[in-house]
């Protein structure tokens, strides 16, 4: 087993950073009915890096804001379901991934006055892949917060 994989039957809670987070497009559609608390969170040792209409964080010198979703119990093995299909997670290690799930430890609280617990849980971390290209030639999201990123440029007229 990895090391960084959980116990055999423990339900981690979800680390969540970009279109999941509340008020985002896919909050409703996937979290909404299915969760039991979601409070701030940061994951330390982390990069944020603009996607197509989504984030991709990376392992790397920062830290990315987001949330920390635990499920509700009943519907955690759905959620757990839902969730891979959405980040087109197909395995560990699986050469078709956008993204992998790992476990990590989020934390919850005030990190800058040392008052943060840290929580293990799931976070979707950029693929193998896309995390070498988004290194090399990747837009970093500022801050590490996807709702405080730049707004797209308005079209040009001519």
């Amino acid at each position: 087993m990895p090391a960084d994989a959980p116990a055999a039957g423990s339900q981690l809670p979800f680390f969540v950073y970009g279109t999941l987070l509340p008020g985002e497009r896919n909050h409703d559609r996937f979290l909404r009915g299915r969760t039991r608390a979601e409070q701030p969170a940061v994951l330390p040792g982390a990069l944020l890096y603009e996607g197509p209409g989504y984030p991709y964080a990376v392992e790397g010198h920062g830290t990315v804001h987001g949330s920390l979703v635990t499920a509700d119990p009943s519907a955690y093995a759905e959620l757990l379901g839902l969730l891979d299909d959405l980040e087109q997670y197909l395995g560990p290690g699986h050469p078709r991934n956008l993204y992998e799930r790992m476990a990590r430890p989020a934390l919850l609280g005030q990190a800058v006055s040392g008052t943060a617990v840290p929580v293990r849980a799931w976070v979707y971390l950029a693929a193998g892949a896309v995390a070498r290209s988004l290194r090399t030639g990747g837009t970093l999201v500022p801050g590490g917060n996807w709702l405080t990123r730049r707004p797209p440029p308005a079209p040009r007229t001519p």
